[in-house]
């Protein structure tokens, strides 16, 4: 009897320190989380708070949730998103759980390309001495280019919303490269997708933001290798004007 106690205790102790280390690892990611978030803000980026994982689910409990964890909580984002730190900090305090998004087309877009192709053209771009922003990686396949918006011309007319890229919720139909500009998003590091996956940097804040035409012969190339290694990958058409 004695030694079964022992095995069953023996059990339930190294269970309870894996746990007390998952909450260490937990902690020790809640504590950068704010930090991050207002270097964000501070770098011009406008934030709103976003869903964030339950289990295997979304937060927002939406039956078959196109984007779990990955899209704002408010339909009013547009307008929410800000660079205000007293705000962001409240957001970040009563929704300890909640992803960020950043809401692209103001003052960034974001380049979003499969990882393999954004690894390579990332290690190109500064092999070739391009300067390159700020870089975020995704647990889910992607790498995010952040680099300065298209502009905002005095002409609406000549604005090129996202919808002519992709929406941020039919993103599967385009895996090659997107371009996130007016009207789309992308979540802002640090952020979690389920399944412990995460959204973190890899290239910080310090790095100022590009202009994105000096990236994106070197991200198509990479992409059109990429769909050329995956078939049934098909780089996303993009208009470009002058």
């Amino acid at each position: 009897m004695s030694a079964e106690f022992g095995r069953r205790s023996g059990g339930q102790g190294r269970i309870s320190q894996w746990l007390r280390g998952r909450r260490s690892e937990r902690e020790a990611e809640d504590s950068g989380r704010e930090p991050l978030l207002l270097a964000a803000a501070a770098a011009g980026l406008p934030l709103a708070p976003a869903a964030y994982p339950s289990g295997y689910r979304c937060s927002c409990d939406r039956v078959g949730c196109p984007t779990p964890a990955r899209h704002p909580v408010s339909f009013a984002w547009q307008t929410q998103s800000t660079t205000d730190q007293a705000q962001i900090e409240r957001w970040a305090r009563h929704q300890p759980q909640a992803n960020f998004i950043t809401a692209t087309g103001m003052v960034h877009d974001v380049l979003d390309v499969p990882l393999d192709a954004g690894r390579e053209a990332l290690e190109r771009l500064l092999a070739s001495g391009t300067e390159v922003g700020p870089v975020a990686e995704t647990g889910d396949g992607r790498m995010l280019f952040f680099t300065l918006t298209r502009g905002t011309p005095d002409d609406e007319d000549e604005w090129w919303p996202c919808e002519l890229d992709c929406h941020p919720e039919t993103m599967d139909e385009h895996p090659g490269l997107r371009w996130h500009c007016r009207g789309s998003y992308v979540l802002v590091p640090p952020a979690r997708l389920p399944g412990d996956l995460t959204v973190q940097w890899v290239r910080g804040l310090e790095h100022p933001l590009p202009d994105p035409l000096s990236l994106l012969e070197i991200l198509t190339d990479a992409c059109s290798r990429y769909a050329g290694e995956e078939p049934d990958h098909t780089t996303a058409a993009w208009p470009l004007r002058g």
